[in-house]
């Protein structure tokens, strides 16, 4: 999520507006990701885990106090809500940013 923010610029020139999707409550979210991380974009709670579960990225059990997590994921989403191009790591900024120009 550092690496989305420090290319946000760069995305943000592309019209790409990047999101994060927490498990964690939006006061966590606010506390942990927005605040220590510096996050000036958007970051939505999922504390039912109902996007999370969707898109496969579920770690039951796998967060502090045995708290349901999601995943490490990528994806680029256009504007009708197709997914053009996902990674199920986080590659870094440049690798995302590339992977943001080449479906322009």
């Amino acid at each position: 999520m550092r690496g989305i923010q420090r290319t946000l610029s760069s995305l943000e020139s592309l019209g790409i507006l990047p999101v994060a999707i927490s498990a964690d409550s939006p006061q966590e979210s606010r506390e942990h990701l927005i605040a220590k991380a510096g996050l000036t974009y958007p970051v939505l709670s999922d504390g039912k885990a109902e996007a999370i579960r969707h898109y496969d990225l579920l770690l039951p059990a796998a967060g502090v106090d045995g708290r349901d997590i999601g995943g490490t994921a990528e994806f680029l989403v256009d504007p009708s809500g197709t997914v053009r191009w996902r990674s199920l790591n986080e590659n870094g900024p440049e690798k995302f940013l590339e992977a943001a120009k080449s479906v322009q």
